[in-house]
């Protein structure tokens, strides 16, 4: 596959001339705000690319686009060493040193009889690590980031108090409180309370988060594949309602949902 070692260096030394003077104008302009979109965007590239993959499409894509994931953390390690804080080096020694730190049961002495075990090591580790560098464990939610989106954070939130043992024994559990906020949504909803609509309504997605974390299933990635077929579906109305000459706006609902089921059609018989 190649040198790592050479290749990381390499693109480290790219990114230190870049920065330096005679370098890229636009390079030496940027700080950590404002390549903050950047690696939003990035990232957001990454995940595209591995629902390609995920769908049977080809790899080599999906390694173009985590290479420019990668350089954004070059670049952001760079600026750090400008101002001699910490250096790629120390970013790729400090994650090395925490792996290994956590997982006792594969570079240490300590067993764990399965993922389970495994994770509940995890947050006690976490925690000993806490209290050592804060002088307190925290919270065992501490580390979701919350500016990440809602439903993964809510998924997140609801896999970390599981580590300790805060969770329903089974889905079914999970599903009758489901009901229950649907409920409490509906009765909120009948006394037109906009406040108690929007409190029920989190909770309700919060409920449905937590379903798919037990359905083993990301609720950020359902809801992006969710968006996906809504898209192509009503792209296929609106090239429907093109094709029968009817403009925008003067198509009437069944008009549309007869288009509407025929993408669904199409999506079948393309599976």
């Amino acid at each position: 596959m190649g040198d790592i070692g050479a290749a990381v260096e390499r693109l480290a030394d790219i990114m230190k001339r870049l920065r330096a003077p005679g370098g890229c104008p636009w390079d030496r302009e940027q700080d950590l705000r404002s390549l903050r979109p950047y690696l939003i965007e990035e990232a957001y590239e990454v995940l595209e690319e591995m629902d390609r993959v995920s769908d049977g499409g080809p790899w080599t894509p999906l390694g173009e686009e985590l290479g420019d994931l990668l350089f954004q953390i070059v670049f952001h390690a760079q600026l750090a060493s400008e101002q001699r804080q910490f250096d790629l080096a120390t970013v790729a020694t400090a994650i090395a040193d925490k792996l290994e730190r956590r997982h006792p049961h594969v570079f240490g002495e300590a067993a764990a009889a399965g993922t389970a075990q495994v994770l509940q090591n995890w947050a006690k580790l976490k925690a000993d690590e806490r209290e050592k560098k804060h002088g307190h464990v925290g919270s065992v939610l501490d580390g979701v980031p919350k500016d990440a989106p809602g439903l993964q954070r809510a998924e997140r939130l609801t896999e970390k108090a599981s580590r300790i043992g805060f969770d329903w024994p089974d889905v079914s559990g999970v599903k009758e409180k489901l009901q229950e906020e649907l409920a409490e949504l509906e009765e909120a909803m009948a006394a037109r309370d906009k406040a108690a609509m929007e409190h029920e309504l989190g909770d309700v997605l919060f409920s449905l988060a937590n379903l798919a974390r037990h359905l083993n299933i990301a609720p950020e990635d359902a809801m992006r594949a969710a968006n996906a077929r809504f898209t192509s579906r009503f792209q296929v109305v609106e090239r429907g309602l093109e094709a029968q000459g009817v403009k925008f706006g003067e198509a009437s609902l069944d008009q549309m949902n007869a288009l509407w089921d025929q993408a669904k059609g199409l999506e079948k018989a393309s599976k």
